[in-house]
């Protein structure tokens, strides 16, 4: 007789004085999901898990399928088998399949602002090293006259040069009122501009590579609003994991009141065209050692270690830039 047969077993439970009887059965395909759940669910009577927490039982369950692989891998090879074709929800299931909260709507439409319609442009633009120089000043030359020029509808927030982080490296930060019709607008007006098109023949001779992102702000953020300096930036980036930026929205919406103690919140952005499921936070210092005592006042709050504990299984990968305004810089 095969292991799977010496199955039937009568058993007293330590708790009651009721027998149970397991039917005994000559081969491994007479057993069923819901035959298996009957079986360990008698198990779980006469082990009083009844009586006991939610987590108990999850542990008696666990413990029980370890022994069974162990005892009789054909018939649990055969039972992980049947689970793809039997739909009706089991204890089984519910230890390896997360129950995902179904969303009602985007998290563009859940977490952005509704009250405008801006879209942000993040450009990074990776220059030759001997070329820096000369690359901030074609930059400076004609990037301030598109911001102030009402003909468009866009807006330099800020423009920089990465101190640490990615050397030799300018980050470009643009504001459409207006949302992608904006967008659509400037790109549209710009190809017809002399300036602008000899201005981007130059960029191509500097640069070893560059790369944007379309953005969204985060509604609980503050809009970059042009501050005077001397200021240091500091641009964070992380990568989370799909699924996960609701998520990271409801924990920073409750955190970043731990982070304005010195008015360092200058914005919030996730990205929706590029590499997606990217944040990015944007925070000002007076210099590193502003930056270092800002950071770990925050660990005087109660609730910042819980929000740092949550959010940080949320992260694929992450980046931090500090940086440096260029001289024509609305933030400075």
């Amino acid at each position: 007789m095969s292991k799977c047969g010496r199955l039937g077993a009568k058993l007293t439970s330590p708790c009651t004085s009721a027998n149970v009887t397991f039917r005994s059965v000559s081969n491994v395909d007479s057993f069923s999901p819901p035959a298996l759940n009957r079986i360990l669910s008698q198990i779980c009577e006469l082990t009083c898990v009844r009586t006991y927490p939610c987590l108990l039982r999850y542990v008696v369950h666990r413990c029980i399928f370890s022994m069974l692989v162990v005892l009789y891998p054909t018939f649990v090879l055969f039972y992980l088998r049947s689970l793809s074709a039997f739909q009706e929800d089991s204890w089984f299931k519910s230890l390896f399949v997360r129950k995902v909260d179904p969303r009602k709507d985007a998290h563009s439409h859940l977490l952005a602002k509704k009250e405008d319609n801006n879209l942000y442009k993040i450009q990074f633009h990776n220059v030759k090293p001997e070329c820096l120089d000369a690359y901030n000043e074609l930059c400076a030359d004609v990037l301030p006259s598109i911001h102030a020029d009402p003909e468009y509808p866009c807006e330099l927030v800020g423009t920089w040069n990465t101190w640490y982080g990615e050397q030799d490296q300018a980050v470009h930060l643009w504001r459409y009122r207006g949302g992608y019709p904006a967008l659509t607008d400037v790109m549209n007006k710009l190809r017809q501009n002399e300036k602008f098109t000899d201005y981007r023949k130059e960029r191509g001779k500097m640069l070893l590579s560059r790369r944007n992102q379309l953005l969204l702000e985060f509604s609980f953020w503050n809009e970059p609003v042009p501050r005077p300096g001397p200021n240091i930036y500091e641009l964070r980036s992380y990568q989370l994991r799909p699924g996960t930026m609701i998520e990271w929205g409801n924990y920073w919406a409750r955190a970043i009141e731990f982070r304005q103690q010195n008015h360092e919140a200058v914005g919030g952005f996730f990205s929706q065209i590029g590499s997606l499921y990217t944040v990015h936070h944007l925070w000002a210092y007076k210099d590193l050692q502003s930056r270092e005592d800002t950071r770990n006042s925050a660990w005087q709050h109660d609730g910042w270690d819980e929000v740092v504990y949550y959010t940080v299984p949320l992260i694929q990968n992450m980046e931090s830039r500090i940086m440096i305004p260029m001289k024509n810089s609305p933030l400075k």
